[in-house]
């Protein structure tokens, strides 16, 4: 059972990798449709994946709570340049946090990636982050929450910060394996202290893996 297990989750991370024209819209629109999608890391000898079932919105310009508001720094240049990169930050001192860029090349727009369900490669993820799996219903503390999410991935600035992730070659991707996700809730943002009346998360209902109070 456990292989054959381990056969479907492996299966479940194969897919299409999302071209750059996902990304190059608006950050809400591919917020909703990230949903359901598989991030995958493919290391030296494991495969990582997991189904995206949590992600926020970030509008750039026009939003106080955006790296972006400010203007164009050498911290996030990424957000600014074309679509489909990993834009990756170090917060409150101790963990990191995944986004993607989106909007033209120019034009800043992003979504951050709070929360999924692991798929693949479970006891590689819960040995980045130090944690003892008692079998699959704490599966939980993986993955749920943008650090958590960061760490189990092995994500990093110096690693992956400015990474393709349009690319089927890179080491870090997102893949559309043909799930199709049940319902979407849409919720004010979460962990921010700017503009959270906003209704920019956007969460898969009903799924045990959010972060956060548990929607829908």
């Amino acid at each position: 059972m456990a292989a054959a297990g381990a056969r479907t989750r492996a299966k479940s991370a194969a897919g299409v990798t999302l071209p750059r024209e996902f990304y190059d819209r608006d950050p809400r629109r591919v917020s909703r449709e990230l949903l359901g999608k598989v991030l995958v890391r493919r290391e030296a000898k494991a495969l990582l994946a997991a189904r995206i079932v949590e992600v926020e919105a970030y509008l750039g310009k026009n939003d106080p709570a955006a790296h972006s508001f400010a203007g164009r720094t050498a911290r996030n240049a990424v957000l600014f340049g074309p679509p489909g990169f990993a834009y990756v930050y170090f917060i409150y001192g101790n963990h990191y946090c995944l986004n993607v860029s989106c909007l033209p090349d120019g034009v800043a727009g992003g979504v951050l990636f709070r929360a999924a369900e692991p798929l693949f490669g479970l006891a590689e993820m819960a040995r980045a982050r130090g944690v003892f799996l008692n079998g699959l219903h704490d599966l939980r503390p993986l993955t749920s929450g943008p650090g958590r999410l960061a760490e189990a991935f092995g994500i990093t600035r110096e690693r992956d910060n400015g990474k393709d992730l349009t690319d089927p070659d890179s080491d870090l991707s997102i893949v559309d394996d043909g799930y199709k996700v049940p319902r979407v809730l849409t919720t004010m943002r979460i962990g921010i202290t700017k503009a959270v009346e906003l209704p920019l998360r956007y969460v898969i209902a009903g799924n045990r893996f959010v972060s956060g109070p548990r929607a829908g």
